[in-house]
């Protein structure tokens, strides 16, 4: 496979790999990237590299590897036997490559990770109700709460919340039992 080791097509085919697993590019197909870039290469002597370019680049994105895991990583990828492993040609162009792509990757990572819509923004406020002039008693505390929801790339929009003070009360147990749950998972986790 000496022959499909050139940097500039490697480079080419990690590039179209990005764009197709990690930044949503449904126009980079495999095939594209064969006639680009290996047209002379058989088929499957092309999808063998595709898949082995294709997994190590999930695993290196996976593990938001940084320049040390990485070197050490693919030092282990070069001395495996066999198919498995990496020339040394194929190291240098996949360091290159995350050296150069490794925060956009995991930006598009932590992206498809959000729930959408998000929440941007969160105001309140405590309105306290005078005594009108009828003489009728004050209601109580009243918390006006302003959410500010948006997605990506879209307008915000936003949720107003009146609470009384049972309803914040309620609120904040429900809170409370919420942080519980969390402590728990987190401390059942933890003892492992």
């Amino acid at each position: 496979m000496a022959h499909v080791e050139t940097a500039k097509p490697l480079s080419g085919l990690l590039n179209g790999l990005a764009q197709r697993v990690y930044y949503k590019n449904s126009d980079v197909t495999e095939e594209l990237l064969r006639n680009e870039f290996y047209p002379e290469v058989s088929r499957d002597e092309f999808k063998a590299l595709h898949e082995k370019m294709r997994g190590l680049l999930k695993a290196i994105a996976a593990a938001d590897m940084d320049p040390a895991q990485l070197e050490a990583f693919l030092t282990a990828q070069t001395r495996r036997q066999g198919g498995g492993g990496v020339s040394a040609d194929q190291a240098a162009a996949l360091t290159r490559f995350w050296k150069s792509q490794r925060g956009q990757v995991r930006e598009s990572l932590l992206a498809g990770s959000r729930w959408e819509p998000s929440l941007r923004g969160l105001t309140w406020r405590v309105d306290l109700q005078a005594a009108s002039r009828g003489g009728a008693a004050p209601s109580g505390p009243v918390a006006l709460m302003e959410l500010e929801l948006g997605g990506t790339g879209q307008d915000s929009e936003f949720v107003c919340l009146e609470f009384d003070e049972g309803k914040v009360t309620q609120v904040l147990k429900e809170m409370a039992d919420i942080q519980r749950s969390v402590d728990g998972l987190v401390h059942s986790t933890q003892s492992f």
